[in-house]
């Protein structure tokens, strides 16, 4: 992250070395230091605020969102992924929106709220027909796998493994990478 920083600091790049900021405070908090990679997001999504900048915001607030919901803090996860809906369709940001349909429904399980499982199913349904439109694969195996596992906790494990069985197998490459090693994870515990 530093040598990105340094990068972009060196060629006048300030929007794109906030960027760098925002993606290694998610990592941060990725790697358990939850309180310092919040607050690294949070002032660097200043910073683009102060440039005027609105580029892939929804996509810095829905990680925002994702790393409020590690630290427990649903609400301000909940109104960071509703500024991120609100702000996508005003700069034509739709290339996060399937995910950040998922960190809502991911949000809303974590909520005490009653129907919170019925919201977040909506969510990931959503979030699947969203990623389905545009074909964007990655994006549909991560909620099918959110999906999945809360029809695992219901009881419903032949359902959950259909849904994730057909997308996981749409993959023939990748299968090292991290969302596929746990997609086959959750299919060998739904057997």
């Amino acid at each position: 992250m530093e040598d990105c920083s340094r990068h972009c600091y060196e060629y006048d790049m300030g929007q794109e070395r906030a960027w760098s900021y925002v993606w290694g405070g998610w990592a941060m908090v990725e790697q358990g230091a939850t309180a310092e990679g919040i607050l690294q997001i949070q002032k660097h999504l200043a910073t683009c605020r102060t440039l005027g900048s609105r580029l892939a915001f929804s996509e810095c607030l829905t990680l925002l969102a994702q790393t409020f919901g590690k630290a427990g803090r649903i609400d301000e996860g909940l109104a960071a992924v509703a500024e991120a809906m609100e702000l996508a369709p005003q700069m034509a940001e739709g290339y996060f929106k399937a995910e950040t349909q998922r960190i809502k429904g991911e949000l809303f399980l974590q909520t005490k709220a009653e129907g919170r499982e019925v919201g977040a199913e909506a969510c990931f349904q959503e979030a699947i027909t969203i990623a389905r439109q545009q074909s964007a694969k990655s994006w549909e195996l991560r909620a099918s796998m959110s999906w999945a596992r809360l029809w695992q906790k219901q009881g419903k494990r032949e359902e959950a493994r259909a849904l994730l069985g057909e997308i996981y197998g749409w993959f023939a490459e990748g299968l090292d990478t991290a969302d596929l090693k746990e997609a086959k994870a959750l299919l060998e515990n739904l057997r």
